[in-house]
């Protein structure tokens, strides 16, 4: 049965263990901005913490329907026009045509690639797999530069349009933030250390899969790229994560060095960023890429698999790799047999990472 997990909102506060906002830019990255930036790139980056804060701990008003119809699509798309009062004004709906405004369009379209991925591959229906309609505000405040998911619904910003493009554009964006419903519905893990990196990790995972279904790309052609095309293209990077080379995303002189480790030697230590959550996050999503490309083919009819039923059925609100590494092996034991060459795979990321 689904659960849901309520939780304080939390994109800058480190101490908050629970949280119903996970905005995809690493803490890290924007503190590197405040550093490094021009004035006009501190005060957008502070301006964007203090978007962030305010809307940390606020219940807003929904408005948008909450009718749930099974096995069927219902996406809305509100346009905030720079406001912050969500959900905003409502500009598509469900079967309505393509408005031109490309956040409104890459919502609608991204949320939609994300319901199916689930529907299809998984036979889940929605993120919390009762017909949750997906709802999305666009152009939230002035030049925002985040998106998140605030337990009901998604939130985009449009960027500074000097370090970042609008946050819509990027489909394995939609679908990370997105998953982060679905695991508030099931695992509900704690947003703090290794439960919180996992938390991020599976939206990882599932972004990037979601991009993968979309394009039929099969583990060769995948980039393994998250918030790939959110970089303007004079920045150092190819996107905020890399789940094949963690740590190589970016390297760049105003949003500093990606600092993601790929193995538990590596493993950050710090009360900052939640305990790091969008760091560590690198070692669990480097062994979901290992065991992925291992199998070979494409990554959600096996690896996928694997772990949308460890996160549904295993994993609970304070697991850690540890844990994670034993629900997944043992998964995959049941569904391809003790010995099988996917189970191999599966142990044998979790050891290349140095977690079991």
């Amino acid at each position: 049965m689904s659960r849901i997990k309520n939780a304080k909102s939390n994109c800058i506060n480190g101490n908050a263990h629970r949280c119903s906002i996970y905005c995809i830019l690493p803490p890290d990255m924007v503190d590197n901005i405040v550093r490094n930036g021009s004035a006009n790139q501190r005060d957008w980056a502070l301006q964007s913490l203090r978007m962030s804060e305010q809307f940390r701990g606020q219940r807003q008003s929904f408005v948008g329907s909450t009718t749930a119809v099974s096995g069927q699509k219902n996406r809305s798309v509100y346009d905030l026009k720079g406001n912050t009062n969500l959900p905003g004004t409502l500009v598509r709906r469900e079967g309505q045509a393509a408005t031109g405004d490309k956040s409104v369009d890459e919502a609608y379209d991204g949320s939609g690639a994300t319901y199916d991925f689930y529907r299809d591959v998984y036979q889940r229906n929605s993120i919390d797999d009762r017909g949750l309609p997906l709802v999305s505000s666009v152009h939230y405040s002035t030049s925002y530069g985040n998106a998140f998911w605030d337990g009901r619904q998604m939130v985009y910003g449009d960027g500074d349009n000097d370090l970042f493009e609008r946050f819509t554009i990027s489909l394995d964006i939609i679908g990370h933030e997105l998953t982060h419903g679905v695991t508030q519905y099931e695992a509900g893990f704690e947003y703090y250390g290794q439960p919180g990196a996992l938390n991020e990790s599976f939206s990882d995972v599932f972004g990037s899969l979601v991009k993968q279904y979309a394009l039929k790309q099969d583990v060769n052609k995948a980039d393994w790229i998250i918030g790939a095309g959110l970089l303007k293209p004079k920045i150092k990077g190819v996107g905020l994560r890399s789940m094949k080379a963690p740590g190589t995303a970016y390297n760049d002189p105003i949003l500093g060095k990606d600092i993601q480790p790929a193995h538990m030697s590596n493993y950050v230590k710090t009360n900052a960023d939640n305990g790091g959550v969008h760091i560590n996050s690198g070692i669990p999503n480097h062994a979901f890429y290992l065991a992925a490309m291992a199998m070979g083919g494409n990554a959600w009819e096996k690896a996928g698999k694997i772990w949308y039923i460890a996160l549904r059925d295993r994993l609970r609100e304070r697991s850690n790799f540890k844990r994670a590494a034993a629900a997944t092996i043992s998964v995959a034991k049941e569904l391809f047999g003790e010995g099988s060459a996917e189970q191999i795979a599966v142990q044998n990321a979790w050891q290349k990472v140095g977690v079991i």
